[in-house]
């Protein structure tokens, strides 16, 4: 097997039940979707609707918490929209989730049942982002199910960020996920496996600090964005010899891997072995995989399905079990519970 997807089979065997979505035509649910970009700027949720027509039952929804600072003295009058366009830094923007949660508000029910909005809004290492998390579920009770995308380690991003860098053994990100497990909300985590350009025979230590992470956080719901892959973060060698320590671990049942983003996919379709690897890996332990574009605002429905078309050969090889559970089923099961879950502790905590 190439080494590459030996990340991959870090998921455990699945034991819970799946919803049932055979009567829904759509062809994926979607677990990773930006509607805003880094200067908070994207189209609309109606025209969003538009772009999933026919093709997409169900997505979450989150713009991205980091606004990219447009300085002067860096790009002059030129704007950058992107974090790789300018030197200036990024900082936290926090008003990104009552621009969501404003948004799903004007929607009909019927609309509103279409997606789950997602807070991202938060510092990662603030002691006090899970109280901001709490304020946001007070303020807008019926909106949000889970928590994310938020970055803690990501190539050429993290070292961008005014103040204090994300860690994933800051006790603020424990408090984070403490409070997620206490109100039901999924979390949807971005950290890479390793760091840029390591050195041959390097070992990984985020993945030795992620896994830890996972292990103190039993009964967190947590999704593992893009399986820890980046653009230059690729999967680390000799992984495979932690796959059997990984598995036996029964703390680790709560974590799931998403297959976003199109850099993910490249890897995966790379060739006929890795494509074939990857299908054995997904069929192996169907339930705890989830499809996701990590598209952001696409104008287009062509556009916004680019990654699921990336991924057909990958999906001929799936069983027909394995291939509903990754494009819809796990996505319902979590969402489904969150939805209930967070409906429940709002109820117990906002003054009505």
């Amino acid at each position: 097997m190439k080494p590459i997807y030996a990340l991959i089979l870090l998921v455990p065997l699945a034991t819970r039940a799946q919803t049932n979505t055979t009567a829904d035509t759509s062809w994926f649910y979607d677990s990773h979707f930006h509607l805003t970009n880094y200067v908070q700027e994207g189209i609309t949720v109606q025209q969003f609707i538009q772009v999933m027509k026919g093709k997409v039952g169900r997505s979450t929804l989150f713009g991205i918490p980091l606004q990219q600072e447009w300085s002067y003295g860096n790009t002059g009058d030129f704007a950058p929209t992107y974090y790789l366009a300018t030197d200036a830094p990024l900082y936290y923007y926090s008003f990104t989730d009552a621009y969501i949660a404003m948004a799903y508000r004007g929607l009909s029910k019927e609309e509103q049942k279409l997606f789950d909005p997602m807070i991202t809004g938060f510092n990662p290492t603030d002691m006090y982002a899970a109280d901001h998390i709490k304020r946001v579920l007070k303020v807008f009770p019926g909106v949000f199910s889970g928590i994310g995308e938020f970055t803690i380690h990501k190539e050429f991003v993290s070292s961008k960020v005014a103040g204090e860098v994300a860690s994933l053994t800051n006790p603020a990100l424990d408090r984070i996920l403490d409070f997620a497990a206490e109100a039901g909300l999924v979390v949807l985590l971005h950290s890479d496996i390793n760091m840029p350009y390591p050195k041959p025979g390097q070992e990984p230590y985020l993945l030795k600090q992620i896994r830890s992470l996972f292990q103190r956080h039993p009964n967190t719901t947590i999704i593992w964005a893009h399986c820890g892959l980046g653009r230059v973060v690729q999967p680390v060698q000799d992984q495979l010899k932690m796959l059997d320590v990984v598995l036996s671990d029964p703390v680790l049942k709560h974590v799931h891997i998403d297959i976003s983003w199109d850099e993910v996919a490249k890897y995966v379709v790379a060739t006929p072995e890795t494509i074939k690897a990857t299908a054995a890996v997904i069929n192996k332990y169907p339930d705890r995989f989830l499809m996701g574009t990590d598209e952001v605002a696409p104008a287009t429905q062509e556009k916004y399905l680019k990654v699921y078309y990336m991924y057909e050969p990958l999906l001929k090889q799936l069983t027909p079990d394995a291939k509903n559970k990754l494009l819809k089923g796990n996505y319902a099961r979590l969402f489904d519970n969150a939805r209930q879950e967070v409906r429940k502790w709002e109820a117990a905590h906002t003054n009505n």
